[in-house]
Parts: C-alpha cells; structure tokens; sequence
C-alpha cells in the first residue's frame, strides 16, 4: 500500500512533532476530503495512504519504531556511484530481413 520511502507525516499533511489530537484531526479531514459516500469520485489512493499512515501513527509505540527506522534512514551516508565498466557495455540487438521461403 505505502511504499517505503513514503513520510507518513507528510500524507496527514501534519509536523513530525504533531500530537495525537493533530493526527487524529488530520487524518479526519482526509476521510472527509475522499470519502466515497460524499465525493461521487472519491481518491481511493489517497484515502488508502490516509488510512496506512493513521494505522501506523496512532499507536505510540508504532509510531515510535516509525520514527526510529525514518532517524536511521536519513544519517546513513549516501551510497557511492557504481562503477561504469566497459566491459558490460550493451549489445547491440540482432536484426533480420525478411525471410524468403522457397518450396523445393
């Protein structure tokens, strides 16, 4: 549903030191916003997104183990470029004209 490198604070619309009331309220406004009883065209992306992120900052303790994995993630340093070798350089692809069959 949410791919990994999604901020949760960031689908609420909310700060990372947001509480518990502005989360609640912010994911609220969202149900709101794309519920498909009030929207005849509701964003089911958009509500599904709304819906993953609550789930997982409501709990304190979720939220917590969120925060932590996000800390992690940021002061890892960036990860060098691969090296180009020559040696893997692309073929080109093989072409082929018409066939001709001739019966015998």
């Amino acid at each position: 549903m949410l791919r990994d490198d999604h901020d949760l604070y960031a689908v609420l619309d909310v700060a990372s030191d947001a509480s518990q009331t502005q989360i609640s309220r912010a994911y609220r406004r969202l149900v709101r916003a794309n519920h498909p009883d009030i929207h005849p065209e509701p964003d089911a992306a958009a509500l599904a997104a709304a819906a993953a992120a609550y789930a997982i900052l409501r709990d304190p303790a979720r939220r917590a183990a969120y925060d932590r994995s996000q800390r992690a993630v940021r002061d890892q340093p960036p990860l060098p470029p691969s090296p180009v070798s020559r040696r893997h350089r692309r073929v080109p692809d093989i072409r082929a004209g018409p066939v001709r069959w001739h019966p015998t």
